[in-house]
């Protein structure tokens, strides 16, 4: 038995050994640092910090570099090193309509207070490969600079409410749930929901989008809104007895404007889908915005049609990347024990239906 267990060690320390070299790959060729993984990376970097729930643009950047790229490894190492931190308090919920916005697009309203900003994004770009950026060292123009934004930048959910279009956003003073410190319990209130989406896998999340837009979830949404942008953190600091700005912080946001009917307690309105993500993540913040809204069948008083996308136990309990991947890998480990059962009745089964069939 020590000799087994001192072989697996070697073994594995070998697999060490042999990562550490394929992850650093040719030696002629430069290394990859954190700070260009940080720097160029930013989608990435963004994806693990947002999934990973933990905003640390280097500590996300060094966990790539560590994963060869694998983000849902990369997710798993920072939620890992999450888990080490203390907790000295909470901030105070951010005010987006006051975000300095870096893209703003809306798909209801061409003209918007404040006016569209397209952004850094791939949505107008030619999709052909660049050889261009094939030839290191070469630096793009300069993007001409945004003005600057004197006011807030109201929603655009709020030009419906102001006609009274749109669902009210009822006041919720009770204290949300943390997922990151307390399992999931069902049913989950919409705060709860929320923050599982928020950390669960971009593409789980995208697939049940598309599902609902495809007709499982009976909803058909409008981007009312999304921008993205820098907002300002506040915290409450005890002995000033009055919040006060620790930083800032990058944020994606998506409000969904969806079809309603109205009920016998409701008049036709359309109703809301949230999504909000830290980074620039803007295809995971308009899935959630999606599945979000897919969620509140209940509350909205609609038929449950059976679609995915309106299973809540189904959805909350698959979307986060770290447990499904922990629970398909675990199968990777020895099961010596468990398969020797199963083969010895096997076994049993078969000769008992030889000695069936011969008699």
């Amino acid at each position: 038995m020590y000799v087994a267990v001192k072989g697996g060690e070697r073994a594995i320390d070998a697999a060490h050994a042999w990562l550490a070299e394929e992850r650093r790959g040719d030696p002629s060729v430069p290394e990859l640092t954190v700070a260009q993984i940080r720097e160029q990376m930013t989608l990435a970097v963004n994806r693990v910090m947002a999934e990973g729930s933990l905003h640390d643009p280097d500590l996300a950047a060094l966990a790539i570099k560590q994963a060869r790229g694998d983000l849902i490894e990369a997710v798993f190492l920072i939620r890992a090193y999450r888990t080490t931190l203390p907790r000295f308090g909470s901030s105070q919920p951010v005010d987006t309509a006051r975000m300095a916005v870096d893209r703003r697009v809306s798909a209801t309203f061409k003209d918007l207070p404040g006016g569209q900003v397209l952004g850094p994004t791939f949505d107008y770009t030619h999709r052909l490969l660049d050889f261009a950026l094939a030839a290191e060292g070469a630096v793009p123009p300069a993007a001409p600079t945004a003005p600057a934004a004197d006011e807030a930048v109201p929603h655009v959910a709020g030009l419906l409410d102001r006609d009274g279009l749109i669902e009210a956003e009822a006041p919720d003073d009770t204290p949300a749930p943390d997922l990151t410190r307390s399992p999931l319990e069902l049913p989950a209130s919409r705060a709860l929901r929320l923050q599982a989406l928020a950390r669960g896998d971009e593409g789980f999340l995208l697939s049940l989008a598309y599902s609902t837009q495809r007709g499982y979830g009976r909803t058909h949404a409008f981007v009312g809104e999304l921008r993205i942008g820098m907002v300002e953190v506040q915290a409450e600091l005890p002995e000033l007895g009055f919040a006060v700005p620790i930083g800032e912080i990058e944020l994606t946001e998506c409000e969904s404007v969806n079809q309603f009917k109205g009920s016998r307690t409701e008049p036709p309105q359309f109703t809301r889908g949230y999504g909000l993500v830290m980074g620039q993540g803007e295809r995971k913040a308009l899935s959630m915005s999606l599945v979000d809204r897919a969620l509140r069948w209940r509350e909205l008083g609609e038929d449950f049609t059976g679609a995915p996308a309106q299973d809540e136990e189904f959805v909350l309990s698959h979307c986060d990347n770290i447990q499904a991947t922990g629970f398909l890998e675990h199968i990777k480990l020895p099961h010596y024990v468990d398969f020797q059962a199963e083969l010895e009745l096997v076994r049993r089964l078969r000769a008992e239906t030889m000695q069936e069939a011969a008699e």
